[in-house]
């Protein structure tokens, strides 16, 4: 197929314009050769003209009076002389009239007819004067009509413009403005996207796989009495590959796929939306089996009576109900599938989830450490890297990426190896990659004091300090005092992927974080402003725990968390004032007392905390590998762990092999 697309030759378009310039062309070729413009007429004066009459040399003078110009016509015997050699050639003329040799402009029509009969008079010449006028009717005829004809394809051009013609725009398609705005997808000409580029989703993978096999046989289904399903739903954080997933079904197909944004139904005129929700439909309809994608759905599938004001939502609720109707309704369209896609499904309408329009919700969740292993062999393709590049090494580096950040990870590792003029590109410029999304662009020019260089160096070893000596808390991976995007300085953490949290893990992250605070306190004892994003952070996770996850023992297993997006409880609290008390003072507390443990951590191993800021003062970036020299290996860490499972279980295995052999001697002595 892809052979076939390249090779088929592309028809050159036909356009109207060329018509228009053909006839244009001809006009004025029509008007040159009519005005004798080829001829060997010369142009001449006063004083020459006395001299031919004086000469015998003119047959005849022509006397245009509405353009005061003389033509002079000579004589045969003239036309032999050498003086008139330049205009005795007979010209070329589409008509048989008689061409002059000379023209000449008088002034006063009177003394030039003096002129010329004193020289008859005088020179006894029987030169022959007479008199006539000139007109131009075809050019009188275009200059009249010129200015009309300009109008019109003025006229003829902006309708054009404002039916569609000429492109959209904000007064476009005001004649189509009912009409439907969606793409149509050819799988002949366009380019085809296949499952192949879809990395990881497997699950959603295989459930659109399915819809593509309905398409393409539904007797399959039909026979056994079956439906197929009227839409299916992708739902999921951004960047997830929501948007691909449909690529590839336009592209696997091999039926008509209409794309189109939901906000193209939005339209600043009444009763738009819906018209072109119809369209859509009847479209589809036409060229069944067929597909239709709405990106970002939300836009118009919104819960309808939510902030009604004055008819402001009037306009976008015509348009779902339109939508609704013709997904699930008396009119229902056949053999036509509904994709959606939007990252917001808590705010879509009820009505518009409910088995029967989308049958199917497919969630796309952010990859796992697996997924993010094949999505980087996929973006890896086109990039030229080392033969040593360790994926899996990547995919653990970058936990909580989506598919796109992974795509944008690539690209900026390529163009940082190219900035380095590197061949390939390695495992560094990936780390720096990775670094640079996540922290933002260095910059070393920065001008920051001494004292305040000291107190940020504090501040990041006592993170790391924290975090190192907490069995919960994340593993550090690396810590800069360099400034990087609005942070003075930075701790990269390998976060543990967890389905399920507790307690004491959010807690431990919580006294992690709050470890650079408590550094600041316990070797300056002064605090700053450097901590308010990590306030920021604990504050949120502290609200978590308290107020929706029910892990606080004064609250209770209650939570305030609204799964539905629909903001039920409007602009009034879901709990009294006395409770809003009792929630403000354990957040309150539960920060403070993960703040006391952290200065505490700290006290005992000031020593420790001291020469780690001294190590980051003097290299401003250090590794997991300087931690371990200076406080050793990580008790918690799963490789020490496990080398320390295995002693445990090679002791046991030895205390019982050593038993069995006891009670073997045991039974010999008691047998004899």
């Amino acid at each position: 197929m892809a052979k076939e697309n390249n090779t088929s030759p592309k028809k050159p378009k036909f356009s109207s314009w060329w018509i228009y310039g053909i006839i244009a062309v001809l006009l004025i070729g029509f008007q040159f050769f009519s005005n004798a413009n080829l001829s060997n007429t010369k142009k001449t004066t006063t004083s020459e003209l006395q001299e031919y009459l004086r000469n015998g040399d003119v047959a005849k003078i022509l006397i245009v009076t509405n353009t005061r110009q003389a033509k002079v016509f000579l004589t045969n015997e003239a036309l032999a002389k050498d003086v008139h050699k330049d205009v005795a050639e007979k010209p070329f003329a589409l008509s048989n009239a008689e061409s002059p040799q000379y023209v000449l402009d008088y002034g006063d029509p009177q003394n030039f007819e003096n002129d010329i009969n004193n020289a008859k008079v005088e020179f006894n010449l029987d030169t022959v004067i007479d008199y006539t006028t000139e007109s131009n009717v075809f050019g009188d005829i275009l200059l009249s009509i010129l200015p009309f004809v300009l109008i019109i394809g003025i006229w003829i051009y902006l309708m054009r413009r404002m039916s569609g013609g000429g492109g959209g725009g904000a007064g476009g398609q005001i004649f189509n403005i009912g009409k439907s705005k969606a793409k149509l997808f050819d799988e002949k000409t366009d380019t085809r996207t296949s499952f192949k580029d879809v990395a990881g989703l497997e699950g959603a993978k295989e459930e659109v796989e399915e819809i593509v096999d309905f398409l393409r046989n539904p007797d399959k289904y039909t026979s056994l009495g079956g439906k197929i399903p009227k839409g299916a739903l992708l739902v999921g954080p951004p960047g997830t590959g929501k948007t691909l997933l449909a690529k590839a079904v336009a592209g696997e197909a091999k039926v008509p796929f209409f794309s189109l944004s939901g906000s193209d139904f939005v339209e600043m005129f009444v009763g738009v939306g819906a018209s072109r929700v119809r369209d859509l439909f009847k479209q589809a309809k036409d060229k069944s089996p067929a597909i239709i994608f709405i990106d970002e759905i939300d836009a118009i599938g919104r819960a309808r009576g939510k902030n009604n004001i004055t008819g402001s939502n009037d306009e976008r609720e015509n348009t779902l109900n339109q939508l609704l109707t013709e997904m699930d309704g008396f009119g229902t369209n056949t053999n036509v599938i509904v994709l959606a896609a939007t990252n917001r499904a808590d705010v879509l309408d009820k009505a518009l989830m409910r088995a029967g329009r989308f049958d199917r919700q497919i969630y796309v969740d952010l990859p796992d450490i697996r997924e993010r292993k094949e999505i980087f062999e996929v973006h890896l393709r086109p990039i030229k890297t080392a033969e040593t590049l360790d994926l899996d090494f990547l995919a653990k580096q970058t936990p909580g990426f989506s598919g796109a950040d992974i795509a944008n990870v690539c690209n900026e590792a390529a163009l940082i190896a190219a900035r380095k003029e590197k061949k390939a590109v390695t495992k560094q410029d990936f780390l720096d990659a990775v670094d640079r999304i996540v922290g933002g662009l260095e910059k070393k020019n920065k001008i920051i004091t001494p004292g305040e260089k000291e107190t940020i160096a504090y501040h990041e070893a006592g993170h790391a300090t924290v975090s190192w000596m907490l069995e919960h808390a994340a593993p550090l991976v690396k810590v800069t005092i360099v400034p990087r995007g609005q942070s003075l300085g930075a701790a990269w953490y390998l976060p543990e992927e967890r389905l399920i949290v507790r307690p004491d893990q959010m807690k431990d992250e919580m006294c992690a974080t709050l470890g650079g605070r408590a550094a600041e306190r316990v070797i300056f004892n002064k605090i700053s402003t450097g901590a308010l994003s990590d306030l920021e952070k604990v504050t949120k996770q502290a609200r978590a725990m308290v107020t929706i996850y029910g892990l606080n023992d004064k609250i209770g297993n209650i939570t305030y968390y609204d799964s539905s997006g629909q903001d039920s409880y409007g602009f009034s609290k879901p709990y009294s004032e006395e409770t809003a008390q009792t929630i403000d003072k354990e957040i309150s507390i539960l920060i403070e007392e993960q703040y006391i443990r952290a200065i505490e951590l700290l006290e005992k191993n000031k020593d420790k905390l001291t020469t780690l800021a001294q190590r980051l003062l003097e290299k401003e970036v250090i590794f997991k590998d300087d931690l371990e020299k200076i406080f050793g290996k990580r008790p918690f860490d799963k490789d020490v762990a496990e080398e320390a499972d295995k002693k445990d279980a090679d002791k046991i295995e030895s205390e019982e092999a050593a038993r069995k052999e006891e009670e073997k001697i045991e039974s010999d002595a008691d047998k004899k």
